[in-house]
């Protein structure tokens, strides 16, 4: 059967039955000889002096040791949270590391870990946003820190224009500004003002597997970290300058993935890997459910104030905005994604946004799927629907004025490449759910929200090998969070002309894999699917010339059907491709062997745009709001797979109704964590979601495989202002602050 097109065939990922079955093998089920297991010690305050730790209790146990600051073998202590694993002196949020427990098994760990006494002086705490910028405010930290590339790693939007830095306090990490034109006269032009000040709150990524990592230092001297991780070729960077080792005596082995969302980039693998070289033992971090909660890197919260302006027909005239996120004790939040966003959706000719990064002490901050467009959005999408309302316009009709499109400058300057914005608000103008609006019963009401992602971006490389039975194998250093290496089957099985099942996968680790770049920000597909494309292509060519030399016939008449080569239009005349990889791989061969390599440098951002669509209903009596349907349309470029693209879609939408409704971080004004198990830290359930409609629209991207981009972003981004409009739609009342629990739904319903 010749393969027409497997390119758009919804298609079963390659892991499914490994998966279902309980056959794969994750970090946590790794067992090395002599394997040590690892406990933390962590600090019950949120701010408090280290005094001293004494170890004697702990290390009476037998065979525990533990490992402080300061026996850790780090060669640059740069001063973030990657280079103090653990804390030194000072401990900066409740949840800090302080020392880590080693010992035969992870009972006797905890057991040691309790004995372990560690004398604080406990200081003040800075909780509050204001309080941290305040003139006389208590530094939350005595020593200045390095950023955090992280969040930045998952999209490439540029930097804040270098001004002035407003005068605040110490604990002002970052600032930034970006402006066009004359915010002043555009307010002046405008006939209808929204000002308002919107809140999010921190929103833990909650994978089903917690951060998971085994470091060993061999005999030979290489240091080898089996990880669950987005990437194996960044953290090697860093921990190999950490450590002061040469990057070829680091090897970084990624292990099957339960779960991301951004946080996963590198947080425990410094540690583990230092006390890996401490000890000169394999040694296996595993966090519990509540370590995960209290001292991981979950998202930050943000304030925004955004005041927007328009002429009666709709046409923007100002947006003003300013942004204040907290980064917790370590800086690294998306302040220049956020702002970015908030002024490059719609067209705008008066801009002007300020941000502020804050340091206070709570926990480090991390990217979660779409670091920053949540916080973006849900301002942004929410004036913009009050907007509408203060005019008496249709709030799609509205967007779809405003919408940007290809070529209209971005915030920072750079213009919009191709994009889908208007294709998806003109497809969900005409959806069921959207036309439902004037037939609505009592407390219900419909939301619509928009959401952007400009798309990361990262060098990468493939090979692609034949095998001598015929088959091929594609190799890449990235990582497959999400099903992407069935969409890489695909892509090459396309290019080759072969079954998906003639096409291996495989994902090596730092000594075997071409470079791969992080596994997030919506690039993985764009990046590493276009360097796959480009070996099988090279595959496909080398192919093609031992079967012309053997045919006798020039390779462009030449096509792949049925695992053979043959002439076009005279079938009789072929060769098998196992005959071919034969002619390649045996003694005596008389050609080179079949393997391709394909690169993507520099390419242009691949933005996806999403529209969602939220019905819900509240109970007048309690405030509680059921999402009776949810519809989302999305620009996915090209759907190389279309059963994974609907199934990132679901899964975004359902992390975009944990943030709208369930999820918050919440601390004393101690600084205690009081939602540190998942008894108290709400995360959706199935009964929270409706039946999901996704559809999507495909804009090519014009240097995407197949036109594909990016998918894994966009649908965690609009969820909270969609269903915040369809609150305001049902109740008249605005909310503005996540999540818009029952309580303060009642609340707003009763102003």
């Amino acid at each position: 059967m010749a393969v027409d097109t497997v390119i758009g065939t919804p298609t079963r990922r390659v892991d499914a039955m490994e998966k279902l079955t309980g056959q794969c093998k994750y970090a946590g089920d790794l067992q090395l000889p002599g394997m040590l297991h690892a406990r933390l010690v962590v600090s019950p305050y949120a701010h408090a002096r280290i005094l001293g730790i004494d170890k004697s209790a702990a290390e009476r146990l037998p065979g525990v040791t533990v490992l402080t600051a300061a026996d850790l073998p780090i060669a640059e202590r740069e001063g973030s949270r990657k280079g103090e694993p653990l804390a030194a002196s000072e401990a900066l949020f409740h949840g800090h590391p302080v020392a880590i427990v080693l010992a035969e098994s992870e009972a006797v760990a905890e057991d040691a870990a309790a004995l372990v006494d560690v004398s604080y002086e406990p200081l003040p705490a800075v909780m509050e946003l204001d309080a941290a910028l305040a003139e006389n405010a208590p530094l939350v930290r005595s020593q200045p820190l390095a950023g955090s590339e992280d969040t930045n790693a998952h999209a490439s939007v540029g930097g804040a224009q270098e001004e002035p830095a407003e005068p605040l306090s110490a604990n002002a990490s970052k600032q930034s500004h970006l402006h066009r034109g004359d915010v002043a006269e555009g307010f002046r032009q405008a006939e209808a003002v929204v000002e308002e000040t919107f809140r999010t709150q921190w929103a833990h990524q909650s994978s089903m597997e917690p951060q998971t990592a085994v470091a060993w230092l061999d005999p030979t001297g290489v240091l080898t970290i089996w990880s669950s991780t987005q990437s194996v070729f960044f953290p090697r960077q860093e921990i190999a300058k950490l450590l002061g080792l040469p990057a070829r005596r680091v090897k970084i082995v990624g292990m099957p993935v339960g779960g991301g969302f951004g946080a996963k980039l590198m947080l425990i693998e410094p540690l583990i890997a230092s006390a890996a070289m401490a000890v000169k033992r394999p040694i296996r971090l595993a966090f519990t459910r509540s370590e995960e909660l209290l001292a991981t890197n979950p998202a930050p919260r943000a304030e925004i104030q955004i005041k927007i302006g328009a002429r009666k027909d709709g046409t923007l005239t100002a947006l003003q905005a300013r942004i204040v996120y907290d980064t917790g004790a370590f800086p690294g939040s998306p302040l220049d994604i956020c702002g970015t966003l908030l002024g490059s959706t719609y067209r705008c000719p008066n801009l002007d946004v300020r941000g502020v990064e804050v340091m206070t002490h709570r926990v480090s901050p991390a990217a979660y799927r779409a670091p920053g467009a949540p916080q973006a959005y849900f301002a942004l999408e929410s004036a913009i629907d009050e907007l509408a309302r203060r005019l008496g316009l249709d709030p799609l009709e509205l967007r779809l004025k405003n919408a940007v499109v290809e070529g209209d400058p971005m915030l920072n300057g750079r213009p919009w490449p191709r994009i889908g914005l208007v294709e998806c608000l003109e497809k969900a103008r005409s959806h069921p759910l959207w036309q439902r609006r004037s037939s609505l019963g009592p407390n219900e009401g419909i939301g619509i929200a928009v959401g952007g992602w400009p798309g990361g971006l990262m060098p990468s490389n493939a090979g692609c090998r034949m095998e001598s039975d015929g088959t091929f194998t594609v190799l890449t250093g990235s990582v497959d969070l999400t099903g992407t290496n069935t969409s890489f089957a695909l892509i090459a099985a396309q290019v080759l002309g072969v079954p998906i099942e003639k096409v291996q996968v495989v994902n090596g680790d730092t000594d075997t894999a071409p470079f791969g770049p992080v596994a997030g920000g919506s690039m993985t597909t764009y990046m590493v699917g276009a360097a796959v494309q480009r070996a099988a292509e090279r595959a496909r060519e080398q192919v093609l010339a031992i079967a012309a030399d053997q045919l006798e016939a020039a390779p462009d008449d030449l096509e792949i059907v049925d695992g053979l080569v043959r002439v076009k239009g005279v079938p009789d005349r072929s060769i098998s491709l196992e005959k071919i990889a034969g002619l390649s791989m045996s003694f005596g061969g008389r050609y080179e062997p079949v393997h391709g390599q394909g690169a993507r440098g520099q390419a242009p951002n691949a933005p996806g745009f999403t529209v969602h669509i939220a019905h819900v209903r509240i109970d007048p009596s309690t405030g509680d709001v059921t999402l009776r349907d949810y519809a989302a349309i999305q620009d996915v470029g090209k759907a190389i797979n279309p059963a994974a693209v609907h199934g990132q879609m679901m899964g975004g939408i359902v992390q975009g109704v944990g943030w709208a409704l369930r999820e918050a971080m919440v601390y004393g004004e101690d600084g205690q964590l009081l939602t540190g198990t998942l008894m108290d830290y709400a995360l959706p359930t199935a009964l929270d979601v409706p039946s999901l409609q996704t559809d999507f629209v495909e804009v090519p991207a014009p240097e995407g495989p197949f036109g594909a981009k990016g998918v894994g972003e966009p649908p965690a981004i609009p969820g909270p202002a969609a269903i915040g409009n369809a609150i305001r739609d049902a109740i008249c009342a605005r909310l503005t602050d996540l999540p818009m629990t029952s309580e303060r739904v009642l609340a707003a319903r009763k102003r």
